[in-house]
């Protein structure tokens, strides 16, 4: 059976690796079956694999889009890094405007960029780590390198796969 389908930022190498050892540092590690990731599509559906391999080939011609990381987010029960990103919004506002009829409310709704570097902890500790980290991530740039789209199969991610910025 097809399963759904991800869309995800493609990180630069160095950015990849800060953000995946605070994901691993502060993560509950029994429910972290991902890597650090920026997604921009939660749930299409397996049927548009096709159309959106060449879509993401297509916007993977354009040079990298700057990005920066603008500060924490609170969860509730986490902690997340906002991600500014003006050229990436509009690529996912235009692929969101071509699979509109085909989008879950979630992946329909307005965009909230982000990194989850925490998940399903108790507020408390949510917070004593935005305390620890609050002010690291203001302004930082961050290299966004690509594309990226993954079957989700209830467990880790299968690559479906990856396009990089070219141009």
């Amino acid at each position: 059976m097809a399963a759904p389908i991800i869309v995800t930022a493609l990180f630069g190498k160095a950015d990849s690796a800060m953000l995946e050892a605070l994901r691993r540092a502060h993560y509950p590690a029994a429910r972290d079956r991902a890597p650090a990731h920026l997604t921009l599509f939660r749930h299409l559906p397996p049927s548009l694999a096709g159309e959106l391999a060449r879509r993401l080939a297509r916007l993977a011609a354009a040079p990298a889009p700057d990005a920066i990381l603008a500060g924490l987010m609170d969860l509730g029960g986490g902690t997340a890094i906002r991600v500014r990103a003006p050229a990436l919004e509009a690529m996912r506002a235009a692929l969101t405007e071509d699979f509109q009829g085909a989008l879950t409310p979630g992946d329909g709704a307005p965009w909230r960029p982000h990194v989850t570097i925490q998940n399903k902890v108790t507020p408390a500790e949510a917070r004593a780590l935005q305390r620890q980290l609050a002010g690291r991530f203001d302004g930082r740039p961050l290299a966004i390198a690509g594309l990226g789209a993954w079957e989700y199969r209830d467990g880790p991610w299968a690559p479906l796969g990856s396009w990089r910025f070219r141009g």
